[in-house]
């Protein structure tokens, strides 16, 4: 082996194909991908370039260069874009582009603060399978709320075919540690922040990605921070984590410093909560992404959403429930005092105390009652727990709102001198209350405004309420109308006739009864505000009760307003305007137009701001005012309006509007004008023709049946355990059914195409001729010729179309629907004429001025010419006797 010149392509037996950078006599400085390795001269194997082929002029067999090339381009669209990911759900533009800004470098650090409703466990799928497949990811953490793991389990495996294991305590008791084993794993944080199980996580092996959901729970304040937070800084510092990707529709929650702890944790090179909050907002766009509904759109440009109709409805207390309400507001009033009496701990929890009795009351008088008559009981048995104890519960909550419910039974703290003899009060005049006012409305509006058999999601706070609303839609539309979700999936139901009925009913269940329209009607408390898909059949959303942070009205009505709806969503509020919450409701959604209103002449695209803004009031400001404001009313004598505007400042302030402003300006966004163009316009089946030529390279046949595609497995790759030897039923169809097995769906991912791309690419072919081809085509790969750039997509594939005055460059998509179109031509053997051998030299030389490199993840791009095609000559007319 002679010197060896720069460029030289080689291969190694442990490293693969390379090129030489540098012969230093008995080793050779070789570049592997984006690795520079020193290897021994004699462990190199010349291999024949562009050029060698070229020079000699005989074509390799046609069909083997044809797969090649598409397998090349099929894996550079695919690091990008992870558009062929093996996915159920067809992928919007937007999921697309956040996979590739996500998947740019390595190791990846992004914030993903997606309005709901985008697709997140999609864009998660994504930024997943496009990792997996080119191998930067075999380790795996997903932290998610208690209630959201199964839901992540279950979807990454029917979306994506992604199995993960969940982890539960009860799995890691044993002499093997569950770390040990698992190695893609969906965990509770509730769970994890526990010292024992928290213990055994750090000193498991580093996580090659750890996705975190709802990551606006890991807060750093400036005194102290949230186990969860800790958590995640230990994993850290142990250098436990490579990749890190949080997801939160609310990054900022009111404390700048809180932000930048969360934003140091990603990226502690551009954040530090110690220095100026808008000196760092500029590198936002380097971390955080952030797209809302607004902006959105299909492969063509087109808006994706329509805007969300909404209508209130009105209704008035009868006197029985007016006599109720107003004895309810002086408990709360009297209530309030005797709490200020005290001071620290034993005050902030009475207070808690009497705003879940308010909010109880809020939603109906049957989940008043119950909880009245429960905390009327637990007080005679003088159970008895702490205000330290309260908190630590509060700690460990995973639905607030369930939580409240059960709060006035579980604390002992007196909440006035006579507390017993006011239940008693309270109760009986609940009792007096046969029929609520808002259950006949709501009867009502269904049968007027709704056509038969129009599926309606209803939304409200309590279970108490939750089970009045299901007796109340099966009394009136039939037994078996109506289904549920709440968080414990039970439910204790009071017929009419007293009769009581306990349910039990799995969430998954439920949705996918309503979705197949089994059940017409679907009551969910807020365990259904977030992770349920409800848009297949349903656009019409009642909420029964209104929660106090309207927050919560963004994930309700997110249920519906999503990719997937085919009608606009109308979304009714039921509303007693008489009381002091619908008053201090209708102020605080006329401020937040006010505020949008201000925010929107100052930015470029619309956005609906209110669930940011809303977010960085903290999570007790909303409660206080809703609570402040009955003795307002009852008290003090003065102004609602002028209250609420005093009280309410901070909302929106000018620090707020300033940051908000601020955030979205600098966060990396979706634009379909900047990047529509460079978007894949293709989807799996572009992957069938090469799939057949795979096969046929292999000297298989692919068949065509009702089912899909069959083939049996070549026989040398028959020794692969992840092959089977058989495969029936395949299919290039998102559309492939919830029941169907996803082995049937071939994407990036499957074994089988997998091995198929993997045998193409390291075909030493490098010239052929295709029949339908009309003018030659070079294919040319695109890197960076620097090392140690942290990029993830190390090569990209372009080609170039050779036209004699106006060469043509194709993106990779482009060229592979291109070549698609044309056919192998294994008789076409014949020698590369000088005419042709001019004109694929001339592109080579031309190629800096030829391929266009913008847009591209290199420093320094290099261009190298690696496959060409020519079209096939025209075959010659053969006479025939007359």
């Amino acid at each position: 082996m002679g010197n060896l010149k720069q460029d030289q392509p080689v291969h190694h037996e442990r490293h693969g194909e390379g090129r030489v950078v540098s012969d230093l006599g008995e080793t050779v400085v070789v570049r592997f991908g984006d690795r520079l390795e020193q290897v021994e001269r004699n462990e190199l194997k010349i291999i024949r370039s562009l050029a060698d082929v070229i020079a000699d002029g005989r074509p390799d067999p046609s069909l083997a260069v044809l797969a090649r090339a598409q397998a090349l381009l099929i894996r550079s669209i695919n690091d990008q874009w992870g558009v062929f990911a093996r996915s159920r759900l067809k992928l919007l533009p937007h999921q697309l582009w956040v996979c590739r800004q996500v998947t740019r470098e390595w190791p990846a650090r992004w914030l993903v603060a997606d309005d709901v409703g985008l697709g997140k466990t999609i864009e998660a799928g994504l930024i997943l399978t496009s990792l997996m497949a080119s191998g930067r990811i075999r380790r795996l953490l997903i932290l998610a709320p208690a209630r959201l793991v199964p839901q992540w389990r279950a979807r990454l495996k029917s979306m994506f075919d992604i199995r993960l294991q969940e982890y539960t305590r009860e799995q890691d008791r044993g002499p093997i540690s569950f770390w040990d084993t698992a190695s893609q794993v969906v965990a509770s944080f509730h769970t994890l922040r526990m010292p024992k199980a928290r213990d055994k996580l750090l000193e498991a092996e580093p996580w090659d990605m750890v996705m975190v959901d709802e990551a606006h729970h890991f807060q750093a304040h400036k005194r102290h921070a949230t186990q969860t937070y800790t958590l995640l800084q230990e994993l850290q510092d142990k250098g436990r984590i490579k990749s890190l990707v949080l997801f939160t529709g609310t990054p900022h929650r009111g404390k700048d410093h809180g932000f930048l702890a969360l934003m140091h944790l990603l990226r502690p090179d551009l954040f530090h909560p110690h220095r100026d909050m808008h000196e760092q907002l500029p590198s936002l766009r380097h971390a955080m992404i952030r797209n809302n509904k607004a902006q959105v759109t299909d492969l063509e440009g087109k808006r994706l959403f329509k805007p969300v109709k909404t209508e209130t409805i009105d209704y008035v207390y009868s006197p029985e429930e007016e006599k109720f309400y107003h004895t309810m507001s002086n408990f709360i009033l009297e209530g309030r005092t005797y709490a200020l009496s005290f001071t620290g701990r034993e005050q902030s929890a009475r207070m808690l105390l009497l705003i879940a009795l308010q909010k109880l009351a809020a939603s109906s008088i049957v989940a008043i009652r119950h909880a009245l008559e429960r905390r009327r009981n637990m007080l005679l048995s003088a159970m008895k727990k702490t205000a330290d104890e309260l908190n630590e519960e509060a700690e460990t909550l995973d639905d607030e709102a369930e939580a409240e419910e059960a709060r006035p039974e579980k604390v002992a703290l007196s909440l006035l001198q006579n507390e017993v003899e006011w239940l008693d009060e309270l109760i009986d005049l609940s009792r007096d209350v046969h029929t609520e006012t808002k259950i006949c409305t709501l009867l009502d509006l269904i049968e007027r405004r709704f056509p038969d058999n129009e599926p309606v999601l209803l939304f409200t706070e309590y279970k108490s309420t939750q089970a009045m609303v299901v007796a109340a839609l099966e009394e009136r539309f039939g037994q078996g109308c109506a289904g549920f979700i709440n968080g414990e999936e039970r439910l204790r139901i009071v017929h009419p006739d007293g009769r009581e009925e306990l349910r039990n009913l799995a969430r998954d269940r439920a949705a996918a009864d309503f979705n197949a329209g089994k059940t017409r009607f679907l009551v969910s408390t807020e365990a259904g505000g977030e992770g349920i898909d409800l848009q297949e059949r349903c656009a019409t959303l009642v909420h029964v009760d209104l929660p106090w942070n309207p927050m919560r009205l963004h994930q309700r009505v997110g249920r519906l307003n999503r990719y997937g709806q085919k009608r606009p969503v109308s979304v009714f509020l039921l509303r007693n305007p008489d009381t002091v919450e619908a008053r201090i409701w209708e102020l605080l959604e006329q401020k937040l137009a006010r505020i949008q209103s201000a925010l929107q002449v100052s930015m470029d695209e619309a956005e609906d701001i209110s669930q940011l803004v809303i977010g960085m009031q903290g999570r007790h400001f909303l409660d206080e005012i809703f609570n402040e404001a009955t003795e307002v009313v009852r008290t003090r004598g003065e102004r609602l309006q002028d209250w609420f505007d005093a009280r309410s400042g901070k909302l929106g302030g000018q620090d707020v509007m300033q940051t908000v402003r601020a955030m979205l300006g600098n966060a990396s966004r979706y634009d379909f004008g900047n990047v529509g163009a460079q978007i894949p316009k293709i989807d799996l089946p572009a992957l069938e023709p090469f799939f057949r030529n795979a096969m046929r390279l292999c000297k298989r046949r692919v068949s065509r049946t009702e089912e899909g595609l069959s083939v049996i497995t070549p026989d040398e790759w028959k020794n692969s355990l992840e092959l089977r030897p058989r495969y029936d039923g395949l299919v290039f169809d998102r559309e492939l059914g919830e029941q169907e097995r996803m082995i049937r769906l071939l994407g990036i991912g499957h074994p089988l195409l997998d091995r198929a791309i993997d045998e193409a690419v390291t075909r030493q072919v490098l010239l052929g001729r295709a029949a339908k081809l009309e003018k030659p085509l070079l294919i040319v790969a695109l890197e960076d010729e620097l090392t140690g750039t942290g990029t993830n997509v190390h090569r990209i594939v372009v080609a170039l179309e050779a036209d004699l005055h106006n060469p043509r460059q194709l993106a990779d998509w482009e060229a592979l629907l291109h070549l698609n179109s044309v056919q192998s031509e294994d008789s076409a053997l014949e020698s590369l004429s000088d005419e042709e051998r001019q004109v694929i030299n001339e592109l080579i030389q031309r190629l800096p001025d030829l391929v266009r490199v913008e847009n591209l993840p290199f420093r320094r791009p290099r261009m190298m010419p690696i496959l060409a095609l020519l079209p096939a000559p025209l075959k010659k007319a053969v006479a025939t006797a007359a």
